[in-house]
């Protein structure tokens, strides 16, 4: 049996399932990588428990069995290798079991591989199959990709944060939207694309990341949503084909839109690259315990502060604000964190020096409440 693969894509694909395999789990079956052939294509899989991952790569290829080569040393060899082109094959030696011989240009090695009873059945749904995944949907990855990205900062880091780990994702005959929060600050994103179905999944913001970098590696592709009984799985056909499963949180937000302001005292419409690299420099100054930056809002202009061990800055900023001057505090990091997302114009709905804000941008459906610290 000989596979034949380009190098290049080999590596690519590989980047992939490197930040899934651990080196290192209470299952050693999880430090493998899995791999098979049919005719015409080579499947790379692995799994670290939370995580399922299935890529096919275009190959010179034959029928081969399921087989486990150690992920890791396989890792480092592909990405090291001499040749544009990788040979792969099976191989035995007398006493001893089964071996991967992997070559490229002069260089030629063998792997010893594991049998692949006992390893975990990957949970990507087959083909058609609507068996364990009743509810399907499909949407552009780019767009998908955005909604992601958008929310996934205000998702807590802290363990103790259980459900404010994940990011929610909210399926609706109105749309799309993903949902993010720690408790402290809330990012939101709705993408105008009705689904067939209503239901809400909650993803480990770690596993969230994983998804993005596979749709972003989709060069425009559909993304294949699926959702089964505590699972959520995508698949790509556009380019290799990449398969993948994440296993779901238990539950779901707490009723997260009483949060969002609806009136406000005080409107302003900034530049936002303007307000951002003013709030970067005068952070700068900003206590190091609560990163307090001071907004001044007056009429045509922010005029922001801090003050800290090292000393005191300020910088003003033309702004267009409606209704009376207010004076509001906050977090350096979430304000800026909540204000990167935002395009050329960026708006802060402004309730009182201790209610929530909001902030969003145009044309797009992002939003982020942002609590002030108390003045």
């Amino acid at each position: 049996m000989n596979i034949t693969v380009p190098k290049k894509l080999l590596s690519d694909q590989l980047s992939l399932l490197e930040r899934i395999v651990p080196s290192r789990s209470a299952n050693p079956l999880y430090t493998y990588l899995g791999l098979y052939a049919e005719e015409g294509a080579l499947i790379l899989f692995g799994t670290n428990g939370e995580v399922d991952l299935e890529v096919r790569l275009p190959a010179e290829a034959q029928s081969l069995s399921r087989v486990l080569v150690p992920a890791q040393p396989f890792f480092q060899l592909v990405r090291s290798l001499p040749g544009d082109l990788v040979a792969l094959g099976l191989a035995s030696e007398p006493g001893q079991g089964g071996q991967l011989e992997l070559s490229s240009g002069r260089f030629r090695t063998r792997l010893s591989l594991a049998p692949a009873e006992g390893y975990p059945e990957l949970l990507v749904p087959e083909g058609e199959d609507k068996g364990a995944f009743p509810l399907r949907t499909r949407m552009p990855s780019g767009e998908l990709v955005k909604a992601l990205t958008h929310v996934r900062y205000a998702a807590s880091n802290e363990e103790y944060r259980a459900i404010f780990r994940g990011v929610q994702l909210e399926f609706s005959p109105q749309g799309f939207r993903a949902v993010a929060s720690d408790g402290y600050r809330l990012a939101l994103y709705d993408l105008p694309l009705p689904q067939g179905f209503q239901a809400k999944a909650v993803v480990p913001a770690r596993s969230v990341d994983e998804m993005v970098r596979v749709l972003k590696g989709a060069d425009g592709a559909e993304a294949d949503l699926a959702l089964g009984e505590g699972v959520l799985a995508l698949a790509l056909e556009g380019g290799s084909g990449v398969r993948m499963a994440l296993r779901l949180m238990e539950g779901e937000f707490p009723d997260y839109r009483r949060v969002i302001p609806q009136e406000f005292a005080l409107k302003v419409q900034v530049e936002g690259e303007a307000l951002r690299e003013a709030v970067r420099r005068v952070s700068v100054l900003s206590d190091r315990q609560n990163h307090r930056v001071d907004l001044l809002l007056e009429e045509g202009r922010i005029l922001l502060s801090a003050e800290g061990d090292y000393g005191k800055g300020q910088e003003e900023v033309p702004a267009q604000v409606e209704g009376p001057g207010m004076a509001v505090a906050y977090n350096a990091r979430y304000l800026l964190e909540a204000l990167a997302p935002v395009g050329d114009q960026a708006h802060l709905g402004i309730s009182g020096p201790t209610s929530p804000s909001l902030i969003w941008g145009e044309g797009e459906g992002y939003r982020a409440v942002v609590v002030p610290l108390r003045v």
